[in-house]
């Protein structure tokens, strides 16, 4: 549904992006993930035709860019973060001049508005002022303008940008239930986001695509590599001072807990006998071990090893 094929992008000195290369397929939500200035805003500008690429093709639906840029920007539905909506305008209002705009036929538009208006749980505040609306009506409103032409394709650029935690899992719901029959592209740095919403995900770094597969395809990535949470009684210089010693070990993190008790997290490989070998390192150096449980890579993890930054 949406090739991107070795576009760049440059910005004076700034190479924004460079040969970025992927997918999405149809009826497929693809979180498009990347640390901020990563060059995810700037892909998908180019996607909707808003921002010319410097070289590369993309299509979308059998429509390449460049070339057929009109064509795109008819079968696409583009929300981009911060989305500017008319305030003084009422929602129904805003929804019809919206779809004027996008070629609907005026026999349709208003059955057109009706459809929006119901898929994204708008019919309380249709009558209402856009400048009145909360911030969760707000973002359903965007989602709402994007769709008001029947587009095959959603491109959402951090669409819970701001939201408290109930209007984040109220979004969060409607795009999943958006793509039951759309092919969503959803770009976010915000990592929950994507584990929760995505069938997919790209990352991208520096402009370039680093890592592309499933939240799962991603964590085996970092397969024979352990997060063990521990929890040592103990002075935390002298654990310190022991996990130094230990080549296999790797420390995230310590902080001190209570009755002296000090907890963290610690990278070291999977072999369940550097486990062994740990557990006993620390009873043998005086120290008690309350607890040490091995956790599976999580897709944070993952992004921060793909996204880590070379020590200058």
């Amino acid at each position: 549904m949406i090739a991107v094929e070795g576009i760049t992008k440059r910005f004076a000195a700034v190479q924004a992006l460079a040969g970025v290369t992927f997918r999405v397929d149809r009826h497929e939500i693809l979180g498009f993930l990347g640390p901020n200035g990563a060059g995810k805003t700037t892909t998908m500008r180019i996607i909707t035709g808003f921002l010319p690429a410097d070289s590369g093709t993309v299509s979308v639906d059998g429509f390449t860019i460049p070339g057929q840029s009109r064509h795109v920007r008819r079968g696409v539905g583009y929300v981009p973060e911060n989305a500017a909506l008319y305030r003084d305008m009422t929602v129904r209002g805003l929804l019809a001049y919206f779809a004027a705009l996008r070629g609907v036929p005026r026999r349709r538009r208003s059955a057109a508005v009706d459809s929006v208006v119901e898929r994204c749980v708008l019919g309380t505040v249709q009558g209402r002022v856009v400048g009145e609306l909360s911030r969760g009506f707000r973002q359903r409103l965007c989602l709402a303008q994007a769709l008001v032409h029947a587009p095959q394709v959603l491109v959402l650029d951090e669409p819970t940008v701001g939201l408290d935690p109930k209007q984040i899992h109220e979004v969060r719901n409607l795009i999943r239930e958006l793509g039951s029959d759309l092919t969503i592209l959803l770009s976010s740095h915000i990592l929950p986001e994507v584990s929760a919403t995505c069938d997919r995900v790209v990352i991208i770094h520096q402009g370039k695509i680093v890592a592309e597969d499933t939240t799962a395809g991603l964590a085996a990535r970092l397969e024979g590599v352990l997060t063990v949470r521990l929890s040592i009684r103990g002075g935390a210089d002298q654990i310190r001072a022991l996990f130094a010693s230990l080549p296999y070990v790797r420390v995230v993190s310590l902080r001190p807990g209570e009755a002296g008790v000090v907890r963290g997290e610690v990278r070291m490989g999977g072999d369940p006998a550097l486990r062994e070998e740990l557990a006993r390192a620390v009873l043998m150096s005086g120290l008690g071990l309350h607890e040490l449980t091995p956790e599976g890579a999580s897709l944070e993890e993952v992004f921060l090893e793909l996204t880590r930054e070379e020590a200058e």
